[in-house]
């Protein structure tokens, strides 16, 4: 495509998309035609201004100025790039105009959602618009999903082809929530309904769907697993079911992939290292579903923290994760690590390498709603290795 730039970044002027255009700005080659998008100009030059500081390049940055209230700016937008980067949340309340557009311009978007009601809206409203023109809508390409999706992917690797595969993945990182991964995990407990209809929505369409490039019809299944798991069976410690858009989102790889195996079930677990923990973080989970469903008590929630904030640099330095995988499959069994920094530091690395992946990467040919395995795999975890995200074998039997 002739377009004016490679990459479009929408939401420059959050937490999220400030960390990605800093990565962007020392990190994109030279010959990257990219720009900035947001609602507000003058928040924008001075971004823009920041990112000079960084790379004096940058200080030609385009801007453009989008509203996801403004149909026009979101398809002019779209139509301008190669690529747009969405940064810009809560998803489920301002997301969809952009998903739309690079639907309809045939624009390759990714975003850093994790939350699982607007991927599955975004599915029914845009998958079948987005096969037509060519343009691949890749969710979850932060923390969410991308570690755990490209880690299961990893850990087949490791296991004979052509078997059933199982895989348990268990989850310890210490992070301080953004502003905008409040106020997103708040809507989303908030409403779970709506997550049970979209979920319900997007199954009705998969079945009217046969096309084995995307697993369906294949008679491959693909399958999250919800057994309890009280230990972590990997080290000392317990675990507890993780509700999150992971397991999802590995599914759908696992559908797409012959390489999951003609039998594939996932499931994932948040693993601490005390009884008492674990206990007291499903306390706090149980009693922050019921709060947000009190008008006055969500207020309050929503009110703890504001969104465009997010941790400070010394925070960040010393948060962490780490993922572990137990793969099971053909008399194989095999665990394996992926594990980081601050997963706000990691979200911007991740996000920025994803959107230079699908700019300039050779990748397969896919359209539609694929995943960040499907879309970009080997090349995106080749790409997170340079950037100090490790994907290694701890042990084989």
């Amino acid at each position: 495509m002739t377009r004016p730039y490679d990459i479009v970044l929408y939401g420059a002027t959050g937490f999220s998309g400030g960390l990605t255009a800093d990565r962007l700005a020392a990190n994109a080659p030279a010959d990257t035609r990219w720009a900035l998008a947001g609602r507000d100009r003058a928040r924008l030059e001075a971004v823009r201004e920041r990112l000079a500081g960084i790379n004096p390049a940058c200080a030609d940055l385009d801007l453009l100025t989008a509203d996801s209230t403004d149909p026009d700016s979101m398809r002019a937008v779209a139509e301008s790039a190669r690529v747009v980067a969405a940064a810009a949340g809560p998803f489920a309340e301002v997301g969809e105009p952009m998903v739309a557009a690079c639907a309809q311009a045939g624009t390759d978007y990714l975003d850093i959602t994790g939350e699982t009601t607007f991927v599955d809206r975004m599915y029914v409203a845009h998958h079948e618009e987005a096969l037509r023109t060519g343009a691949r809508l890749v969710h979850a390409c932060g923390f969410d999903s991308v570690p755990h999706d490209l880690g299961a992917y990893f850990t087949v690797q490791q296991l004979p082809e052509d078997v059933p595969i199982s895989i348990e993945g268990f989850v310890r990182m210490s992070s301080t929530p953004s502003g905008g991964t409040w106020h997103s995990l708040i809507g989303i407990v908030a409403d779970q309904g709506a997550a049970a209809r979209a979920a319900k929505d997007r199954a009705a369409v998969e079945r009217h769907l046969a096309r084995p490039e995307e697993g369906i019809g294949t008679g491959r299944r693909a399958r999250v697993d919800q057994r309890p798991v009280p230990r972590t069976r990997l080290t000392k410690g317990w675990a507890l079911p993780m509700p999150s858009l992971d397991p999802q989102i590995i599914r759908r790889s696992a559908a797409a992939l012959d390489r999951y195996g003609p039998d594939f079930r996932y499931g994932q677990y948040m693993a601490t290292r005390r009884l008492v923990s674990a206990a007291g973080t499903a306390a706090g989970v149980g009693g922050l579903v019921v709060g947000s469903k009190i008008p006055r008590v969500r207020d309050y929630l929503l009110g703890k923290r504001t969104q465009g904030d997010g941790p400070s640099a010394e925070e960040r330095a010393r948060g962490y994760f780490r993922l572990r995988f137990l793969g099971e499959g053909g008399g194989r069994r095999v665990v394996t690590e992926v594990a980081g920094g601050d997963p706000y530091d990691a979200t911007a690395d991740i996000f920025s390498q994803a959107a230079l992946c699908l700019a300039h990467g050779d990748l397969p040919t896919t359209a539609g709603q694929v995943t960040p395995a499907v879309a970009m795999g080997a090349a995106l975890t080749a790409r997170l290795r340079g950037e100090g995200i490790s994907f290694r074998v701890l042990r084989e039997e």
